[in-house]
């Protein structure tokens, strides 16, 4: 790369470092704020919520929370910007729903499964998307559930391995194709590598295919489009690029694999305000920052005249190591292009700002 190029190239700045006193599982901003939430495991076993602001180049503690058990996921993704409820899926399989003006009791809960929730995803809230307000959860258990806050107890839909199958542990789930009213699809990854698409409007498995390593991590590049790209990263430092707009009857969907780095892929998350930019976190305390490069033609015919995908290209804008431990948890601001917090298992939280992507 020459060096007015390199010179070109976004810079991942880190902008405040905030050591934290348990393990983070999970961070995420506050929509329309300049507040972020911290979720985890203190050393005794309980659960820690912490809000903080940032204040210039610092974080200040505005609460701290303590829970019975330990936090692995939040989202905001089905509240409405009015409300901010923050939905969190916790060790002991519990969804709960936090007004965090009043935090001191769910607003919501649920018993959603048998073991930790460990991933959480929400659809219908902050404007974005349409459709009713919806939360995806993935359990060790195996199942993968969805939830109206609205309705008590049951699930809307129910997920899980048929009678006689093995049970694999979901690591990871993600909704997305929420363009109208009736259409919406729950992406889940599993230990194993298997990667699942479920259609909640027909009620049927769409697609599944095997990426051979534990699956970390899965996002649609915009929940509220009609399908147009997933990401899912898995276990040995590999990721897959899917093409969602044309589905193989065979082959499925076309893809593009890069192999980062050696050591697992935590997460991937795509820039709010441009799709075709993610990042990925990694075992080894890195980010990735990436650029997906559309082909000339996303489809072409096969020789029997079904239409099959093609696959783009993929560009690294950027990596930088922040920790000597893995980057468990990222989130870019929803407000603010560029600004990003992650949250490692070296217990700390770092707000970083990632400069020049208006450029790219």
């Amino acid at each position: 790369m020459s060096a007015v190029l390199a010179a070109e190239r976004p810079q991942v700045v880190s902008h405040v470092q905030q050591a934290l006193s348990y393990t983070v599982f999970d961070c995420k901003w506050v929509p329309r704020s300049a507040r972020l939430l911290c979720l985890g495991s203190a050393a005794r076993g309980t659960g820690v919520l912490q809000l903080y602001e940032l204040n210039g180049a610092r974080l200040q503690l505005l609460r701290e929370i303590e829970k019975p058990k330990p936090i692995k996921c939040g989202t905001f993704g089905a509240t409405s910007l009015q409300q901010r409820y923050l939905a969190t899926g916790d060790f002991d399989g519990n969804l709960n729903i936090w007004n965090l003006e009043a935090p001191e009791i769910p607003v919501y809960s649920v018993k959603g499964h048998k073991e930790i929730i460990n991933s959480i995803d929400g659809v219908g809230g902050l404007g974005i998307g349409e459709g009713a307000p919806e939360i995806v959860t993935g359990s060790r258990d195996g199942t993968v559930k969805v939830w109206d806050p609205r309705q008590n107890d049951i699930p809307v839909a129910n997920m899980e391995s048929v009678q006689g199958e093995s049970k694999r542990d979901c690591w990871t789930v993600a909704f997305g194709n929420a363009y109208n009213l009736e259409e919406r699809v729950v992406c889940a990854g599993y230990d194993n590598g298997d990667i699942k698409l479920f259609d909640l409007k027909t009620m049927s498995l769409r697609w599944e295919t095997n990426i051979k390593n534990g699956v970390c991590s899965v996002e649609f590049d915009r929940k509220d489009i009609n399908m147009n790209k997933l990401v899912a990263t898995s276990l040995e430092g590999k990721f897959h690029v899917f093409d969602m707009r044309t589905q193989h009857p065979t082959k499925g969907f076309a893809y593009v694999s890069e192999k980062a780095q050696k050591s697992t892929i935590w997460q991937v998350r795509h820039l709010p305000q441009n799709r075709d930019i993610f990042m990925t976190s990694g075992g080894s305390g890195s980010l990735h920052l990436w650029k997906y490069e559309y082909p000339a033609q996303r489809s072409k015919k096969d020789s029997e005249g079904c239409e099959m995908g093609v696959a783009g290209s993929l560009s690294l804008l950027q990596n930088v190591t922040l920790s000597t431990q893995p980057i468990s948890s990222l989130d870019w601001s929803p407000d603010k292009t560029g600004l990003c917090v992650c949250g490692a298992y070296d217990q700390t939280v770092r707000v970083l700002i990632v400069t020049k992507l208006n450029k790219i």
